[in-house]
C-alpha cells in the first residue's frame, strides 16, 4: 500500500467528506462503548451461577472457581476491545 498516494487523496478530499468522516468516527466510538456493557453483564452472571454452584457442590469449589476466573478474564479481554476500539475511534473523530 502506497502511503504517499493515501496522504495525497486526503488533500483532495472536501472539507464536508472529512466533517463527515469525523461525525461517522465518533458515532461509531459511542456504539463501540456500548460493547463493554455486554460483558460486564456476562461477569456478573458467570460469577452468580459459580457462587451458586460452590453454596451446591462444596467439593467442586476448586474447579469451578478455576473455571470462573478464566471465564471472567476472557471476557474481560472482549471488554477492554471494545473499550481500546471506542477510543481509538474517538481520537482520529477529535484529529
Amino acid at each position: 500500500m502506497d502511503h504517499t498516494l493515501i496522504a495525497q487523496a486526503a488533500g483532495v478530499m472536501p472539507q464536508d467528506a472529512t466533517t463527515l468522516i469525523k461525525a461517522a468516527a465518533l458515532i461509531g466510538s459511542g456504539i463501540a462503548a456500548v460493547g463493554v456493557v455486554g460483558p460486564g453483564i456476562g461477569i456478573g452472571v458467570a460469577g452468580s451461577r459459580a457462587l451458586e454452584g460452590m453454596a451446591r457442590q462444596p467439593e467442586m469449589a476448586t474447579k469451578l472457581l478455576v473455571n470462573a476466573i478464566i471465564i471472567a478474564a476472557l471476557m474481560e479481554a472482549l471488554g477492554l476491545l471494545a473499550f481500546v476500539i471506542a477510543i481509538m475511534l474517538y481520537t482520529f473523530g477529535t484529529k
